[in-house]
């Protein structure tokens, strides 16, 4: 979707050098004296090209330039959600209960987030070490948690929708999120948010503050904080058992974060640059879990009690590099970039049942587990600008090199904590299921642009890389671009890339327990997992296509329609779910016992596993229209869609030959999220005031939901069908600029305060669940409404 324009312009890729404003052909920031806005065909892009200077509207892949004002203009306090309300390709999974529902993940065009490369200027950002452990296409995701990087400090984002493997590593499948900071060496800004949910509950503070301070006339330094306290929200329905509002587990939690950056330059000679990021991040959250009736240990919770699983979460990331543009005529940036996720996960407000009829004791607060990941990545860039004599074109030319250690190690819980069935809800990892694990990752690309003629571009781009346990992968990207004129563009891409599993995807294991059940997942090399017929990982490998065509029909008029195609080989997804006595012989073969009272047809076990190939086929429409009226202001309309549909071209099978996907399973892929997503909208800016109205259509899904009830309960076979019918959003921003630095907002994101339909009585968890958890679509807390304060310095 075409954005508001973005201030200054930082090339990432190479030099981060800002590039003055009338040479790149790029807009000054945007003020009410300005003759129109400016808008982000006219920005100068640093993804998905090695070519400096290159405008958006240049591209030969599709992006989006997404500005920090857009993003406030949102209403939303997290870069995951504001990207959601901007670019209909953006989504997430609705809404996890357990661990799951602590880590915040983004993905593209219906794929996994661990299928989208997330970059911080140009460098990549090292995931969570939170696992997505909830049911849902994405279960066994470690994707990056981009809220964990503070909003103030974020200049513009770019989102090149298109493969790029052979560009920036093997798990840029479904594209490519750049966020780039600020780099100014002056001024700042202060936005202070309330708000909270039509329900009258999830209330929430935002607290953003940077600022940019020069180093003499030679560099700069920029400094960046954001806060949030936002509060639980609860969308459980009554317990069927009690009758009663006792349980709170379905909704999101309890969570305080606060993260800090800062980025800064020094030039050290005429043409050399030294620079560096650091980014730390903090976050306490909390959620409930399904209410324990009394009778489940009278002796201590006389009247029952809801375990509640708790988060401590530590994220630091660090670069460092030097840049020139002279190293025998050619621009190099050498750097490296160190991140670290660290997570303690905890149970207050629980027990060990067995221990406790054992011994007549139990803690009542328990330690589950702590993990962390690594990434330590080490790059040289180099570039150069060819002007052979017999060629009439420049030629672009760019080659590189990086080393990446990755590690990924989980920690046992204390002994009460999976002993004899352990905690209630969630019980601990066991030291058999812990360890470290680690491995490289070598790599070398090479890069050549050119123009074949005046109105054809070309760019061809070739990645090797070596992983120390998966071996060696290729991945080539062939890009072109023909300006039949200035109103009509065409533009393609055909790409490859080879994703070698994550780390924790080789070896996560986890475990809930519920009160009349359990389900697992099972490392795939893990004894459980061998006992249900898991095969060994290897890496999935995808081709993408991508066709468009760009129009500037009229003045302030752009339109890019895209077409893709991504298939993907082997993909990894949950697969391998078995129930009853099988279940029960894959927990006991890891080790794992359950507390007395689980039924066994209601325990079920599962692996992560190369269970698919699957088809992603798509179209992006954006648009965008500028209007001046004179002395009625500005008006911007804008309007986008997205039809994206996912099948199944093979299904695989396990060592006993029996299918790796279930009819549920194959739901979550093909038919879990909306085929089709519209966002049409403006912005009006008049004198002091500003109006910005957005309105949203997701269309319908199709779910296939576990029985919990009657006949089929529990069953991994026979599922209930469930129809979430289309569903409209309304946002709405009013701004009061009062002063030129001084700006009062109100706004409502889900206006009109619209929900999911209900799901069937049948799939409903002692009636409690009203909403589907697993579900792309909506989400299910209802209107949120704000008010906002920005002061700029």
């Amino acid at each position: 979707m075409t954005v508001t324009a973005i201030c200054a312009v930082t090339d990432t890729a190479w030099a981060q050098q800002v590039i003055p404003a009338a040479q790149a052909g790029v807009s000054t920031p945007t003020t009410r004296a300005d003759t129109r806005p400016a808008t982000s065909e006219e920005s100068v892009i640093v993804t998905g090209t090695r070519v400096t200077g290159k405008l958006a509207r240049q591209s030969l892949s599709p992006i989006d330039v997404v500005s920090s004002r857009a993003l406030r203009e949102t209403g939303q306090n997290n870069l995951r959600d504001a990207l959601m309300q901007l670019l209909p390709s953006v989504n997430r999974q609705t809404q996890g209960t357990t661990v799951g529902a602590l880590t915040d993940s983004i993905n593209l065009r219906g794929l996994s987030p661990n299928e989208t490369l997330v970059l911080v200027n140009g460098k990549r950002r090292h995931t969570t070490t939170n696992t997505q452990t909830d049911a849902g296409p994405f279960r066994g995701a470690t994707p990056v948690d981009i809220d964990l990087i503070p909003i103030s400090m974020v200049d513009h984002i770019e989102v090149l929708r298109d493969g790029a493997s052979a560009q920036y590593g093997s798990d840029a499948v479904a594209g490519v999120i750049n966020i780039i900071l600020k780099t100014s060496d002056h001024g700042g800004s202060f936005n202070e948010e309330s708000g909270a949910y039509a329900a009258g509950d999830g209330f929430t503070q935002n607290i953003d503050l940077d600022h940019g301070f020069s180093l003499g006339s030679r560099g700069y330094v920029h400094l960046g904080l954001s806060y949030q306290h936002h509060e639980r929200t609860d969308r459980t329905g009554i317990d069927g058992r009690t009758g009663l509002f006792d349980s709170h587990w379905i909704g999101e939690p309890l969570s305080d974060r606060i993260s800090v950056a800062a980025q800064g330059a020094y030039r050290l000679t005429g043409g050399i640059e030294s620079y560096g990021l650091l980014t730390y991040a903090h976050r306490d959250a909390s959620t409930f879990q399904i209410y324990r009736l009394p009778s489940i240990l009278r002796p201590i919770y006389a009247n029952g009690f809801s375990p509640k699983l708790e988060i401590d979460e530590n994220d630091y990331a660090a670069t460092a590099g030097f840049r020139g543009d002279d190293l025998a005529g050619w621009h190099w940036d050498f750097s490296s970039t160190f991140g670290t996720d660290r997570s303690n996960i905890d149970m207050s407000n629980s027990a060990n049942t067995s221990l406790y009829a054992l011994t007549g004791s139990t803690p009542q607060s328990f330690h589950l587990t702590d993990s962390a990941t690594v990434q330590v990545t080490t790059d040289l860039d180099l570039k150069r600008r060819f002007a052979p004599s017999f060629y009439r074109f420049p030629i672009d030319i760019a080659v590189g090199a990086e080393h990446r250690f990755e590690s990924y190690s989980v920690g046992s819980g204390s002994y009460a904590s999976y002993a004899v069935g352990g905690s209630q809800s969630v019980p601990g990892t066991q030291p058999q299921s812990a360890g470290p694990h680690s491995r490289d990752v070598y790599a070398v690309y090479a890069d050549l642009a050119t123009k074949l003629t005046d109105k054809w571009q070309v760019d061809a781009a070739g990645r090797l890389e070596h992983y120390t346990d998966f071996g060696d992968t290729g991945s080539a990207k062939l890009s072109t671009r023909y300006d039949f004129n200035r109103v009509v563009g065409f533009r393609s891409t055909i790409s490859n890339g080879i994703r070698a599993p994550t780390l924790a995807e080789e070896h996560h294991t986890s475990a809930t327990v519920t009160t009349s059940g359990a389900t697992g997942e099972l490392a795939p090399s893990s004894a459980g997992a061998q006992v249900l017929g898991a095969n060994a990982l290897k890496p999935e490998r995808s081709t993408s296509v991508t066709a468009g065509l760009t129009f500037h029909p009229i003045r302030n008029l752009d339109v890019a329609i895209d077409g893709y195609q991504i298939d993907i080989r082997d993909r990894i997804l949950d697969g391998g779910t078995y129930n009853g006595a099988l279940a029960l012989a894959a927990f006991a073969a890891d080790g794992r016992t359950l507390p007395t009272g689980v039924a066994s047809s209601a325990v079920s076990a599962s692996y992560l596993t190369n269970a698919a190939s699957t088809r992603t086929r798509g179209v992006d429409i954006t648009s965008n229209y500028r209007i001046d009226l004179a002395s009625a202001g500005f008006l911007v309309l804008d309007a986008a869609l997205n039809l994206n549909e996912t099948t199944i071209r093979h299904t695989n099978t396990n060592r006993f030959g029996r299918s790796d996907l279930n009819l549920q399973q194959v739901g979550y892929l093909t038919t879990d999220a909306p085929h089709n997503v519209v966002i049409l909208g403006g912005n009006w800016t008049f004198q002091k005031w500003n109006l910005s109205i957005h309105e949203m259509r997701y269309g319908h899904i199709f779910d296939q939901m576990t029985y919990q009830q009657g006949a089929n309960a529990f069953s991994s076979s026979v599922f209930q069908a469930y129809t979430l019918r289309p569903r409209y959003l309304t946002n709405i921003l009013v701004s009061y600029h009062a002063t030129d630095r001084l700006t009062v907002s109100a706004g409502a994101n889900n206006l009109f305060n619209t929900y999911p339909n209900k799901v069937p009585v049948l799939a409903s968890y002692y009636n409690q669940v009203k909403y589907d958890r697993y579900a792309q679509q909506i989400g299910f807390n209802g209107g949120f409404y704000y008010l906002n304060v920005g002061y700029k310095f």
